[in-house]
This record gives structure tokens, C-alpha cells and sequence, in this order.
């Protein structure tokens, strides 16, 4: 099968997104499917990943956060898709660049598939994107029903989508590669650096985009209440001086952005993570932990509960009460024997999960938009 794959975010740029598509193409090109990748252009971004050519398209930095391209389809992709003839067009996030997936879907008569992992109309209230919310949903409603068939990463956001007007919703299943996210990977040098000199010390792990749609502020009431942890956040973003500027004084370390092995150290080296995040379609962070054997105390909101199990893999707390917040986090910090349970029962949840099963999913739903036509 022949995809082009439309995404307004991709390599180099290292986000849930792009760990998903990254691994997806990877399973993919193991089936002997080929594929091309239309996504925005960052600077001495590669041209390829693996053998998978990527079609770059000139873009501007959302100003709020440069880290995200506004790149708007032009005449070129339209003439690098007729060359490469797809059989299937698949649009990730459509919103700027994948705007543009549904007009050549239809020119070249191939089915188009679209996949939602972002709440963007949330977003663009904390990053003032100048949409309203009521357009927001407007615009992700019109591009997606253009669709032949609609994915989304769990059944909360499914749910959103249906009440939203979206037609023809599917589940495409959570994937995590648990031999490199392992419990086997915990470094006690990771633990000196997470812990700020202080191995000894409990310690709380957050990975992820420091935004402000992440609500990481909460965590100071923690912080307040068991001055003895420590909280290691590990990712960067637009908020990353202003949370440094709020946690000054506090037993904070910010650790940046960190890839390969001292990503999957630092999941395995800390006691817990920490995901405050009220607005996840799924929250790949939880997956990656779990895999590392790492309890995860997360807010109950979004598609939390459908990746943590309260009580077997991790803790949930009740969003904007900070009370809830801090007694979980004392639980699994303070009661050895609780952690342990929940480490076994971390580890257990994220084996059932693979991207070798997502990703012959996906290609199911690939196969059926191919029928429908």
C-alpha cells in the first residue's frame, strides 16, 4: 500500500504525535508498505526518515510557541503527491497543513483517513490562537467529515468527537514500546540528577511539553505539603522560564528535553509520575511510564482512566482539588509497600500493549476506507 501521510508536526520536532507516527511508519515499513510524509519544515529538518522521503512546506512559528510550524499547503504538495500516486491519504491533526488533505484526496481519487490526537480547540484558549472555541470545533468537524473514516487514540475522545458532530469514529489502540521502556533501565545516576544530589530523597517524575495547558503549577501544592520530595520535570516549552520563575526555591529540577537512553533512565530512576494534565486525548507519558514500571498518579480527567487503573498501575486524583492531589502523591511516595504493588501492576498493564497490535489496526482501518470507495 502507498500512504502519504499529511501532519503538521513531525521529526525533528519530538512531541506524543511524532512518537506515534515515528513508530507506526516503523511497523508499517516492516508490512512493505511505502509512504511519504507531508509535513512543515524546520529549518535543517531531515528529508527523510528511514528510507520514507519527507515533503517539507515552508511555515511560520505560531508566535506563542515557536516549538509548533503553521505551515499552509501550496501547489508544490499537489505535484509531489501526483508523483508519488498514494493509494490512501492519511491526515494527522488536519488543521493547517492537513486542511489541504481532503481537497487532494479528492483530486487524485484516493480515501482519506484523519486522526485526532490533540485537543487544539482547548489549547488555543491558554495560547490565544484568536479562534473561538465554537469555530474551533466548527473547522475540526468540517475537515474530519470529509473523511472517509475518523480515528482517534481513546474512547473519551470518540465520545467527544460523536456529541461534536464527527461521523464515522474509531478507537485506533494504545501502543508502547516496552522493551525500551523497561524497568531494567533504572541508572542511579539518573537518580543523582532527578533528585537534585539527593537520591535518597522520594521522587516525582513529570515528562511531557512544559505549557500551560498542562496545569504543572498545581504541583507546587505538593511540594508545600512534602517538602522532603523532590519533582523532576523533564521536557521543555513556551512555559518552561515562567514555571522556573513560579518554582524558585522549591525542590524543582528542570532537566530539559532528553531522547533515547536518558529518557527511558529517567522514567525508570524516579518513584512516580506526576500528570496534572486535565486536557490529554491519551497521554503518551502515562504509557511510557507504565512501561517502565512507574506508578502514575494523574488527574481524573480526559483519557486518564483509560490508560491508569486506580489502584492496580497508579492513583487518581480528583482535578482542581489540591487536596486529592497531595494525598495521592503521599500515598504512593510514602507507602513502600502500595508503590511496589503498583509498579508490578504498571509493568503488567503496559505489556498488553504493543505497536505491532496498534499499528495492524490502523491498517485494517486503511483497508476498510479502501472497500468503502
Amino acid at each position: 500500500m502507498r500512504i502519504a501521510i499529511f501532519t503538521e508536526t513531525f521529526v525533528p520536532a519530538l512531541d506524543g504525535v511524532v512518537t506515534r507516527l515515528r513508530s507506526t511508519i516503523d511497523e508499517l515499513l516492516k508490512i512493505g508498505d511505502e509512504m511519504l510524509v507531508i509535513a512543515p519544515s524546520y529549518g535543517e529538518g531531515p528529508a527523510y526518515y528511514h528510507e520514507v522521503p519527507i515533503h517539507r512546506v515552508a511555515g511560520v512559528p505560531f508566535p506563542p510557541y515557536p516549538q509548533i510550524m503553521l505551515a499552509p499547503s501550496n501547489p508544490h504538495v499537489g505535484r509531489v503527491l501526483r508523483k508519488f500516486e498514494p493509494d490512501l491519504i492519511h491526515a494527522v491533526n488536519p488543521f493547517v497543513l492537513g486542511s489541504g488533505a481532503p481537497f487532494y484526496a479528492r483530486r487524485l481519487g484516493a480515501p482519506l483517513v484523519a486522526s485526532y490526537h490533540t485537543n487544539v480547540t482547548t489549547y488555543a484558549r491558554f495560547y490565544g490562537l484568536g479562534i473561538g472555541e465554537k469555530a474551533g470545533r466548527w473547522w475540526t468537524r468540517t475537515l474530519h467529515n470529509r473523511a472517509r473514516i475518523n480515528l482517534c487514540t481513546s474512547e473519551t475522545t470518540r465520545n467527544y468527537l460523536s456529541e461534536n458532530g464527527v461521523e464515522r469514529v474509531h478507537v485506533w489502540p494504545q501502543g508502547v514500546d516496552t522493551t525500551r521502556f523497561h524497568p531494567e533501565k533504572r541508572s542511579e545516576e539518573w537518580r543523582v540528577k532527578l533528585s537534585g544530589g539527593h537520591p535518597e530523597a522520594p521522587v516525582l517524575l513529570y515528562v511531557g511539553r512544559l505549557g500551560r495547558e498542562k496545569n504543572i503549577g498545581s504541583l507546587k501544592e505538593v511540594l508545600r505539603a512534602m517538602p522532603e520530595a523532590r519533582l523532576a520535570l523533564v521536557g521543555d516549552g513556551p512555559a518552561r522560564r515562567e514555571l522556573e520563575e513560579e518554582f524558585a526555591g522549591m525542590p524543582a529540577i528542570f532537566s530539559g528535553t532528553r531522547r533515547g537512553a536518558e529518557l527511558t533512565a529517567a522514567y525508570a530512576s524516579a518513584d512516580a509520575l506526576v500528570f496534572p494534565s486535565t486536557t490529554e486525548t491519551l497521554g503518551l507519558a502515562m504509557l511510557e511510564a507504565l512501561s517502565s514500571g512507574l506508578p502514575v498518579v494523574a488527574a481524573r480527567a480526559g483519557a486518564a482512566h483509560e490508560v491508569v487503573t486506580d489502584g492496580e498501575s497508579g492513583l487518581l486524583y480528583e482535578p482542581g482539588d489540591p487536596a486529592s492531589l497531595v494525598a495521592a502523591c503521599r500515598r504512593v511516595l510514602t507507602d513502600a509497600d502500595l508503590r511496589a504493588r503498583l509498579r508490578e501492576g504498571a509493568r503488567r498493564s503496559a505489556e498488553s500493549k504493543d505497536w505491532e497490535t496498534s499499528t495492524r489496526v490502523l491498517r485494517g482501518y486503511y483497508e476498510m476506507a479502501l472497500a468503502a470507495g
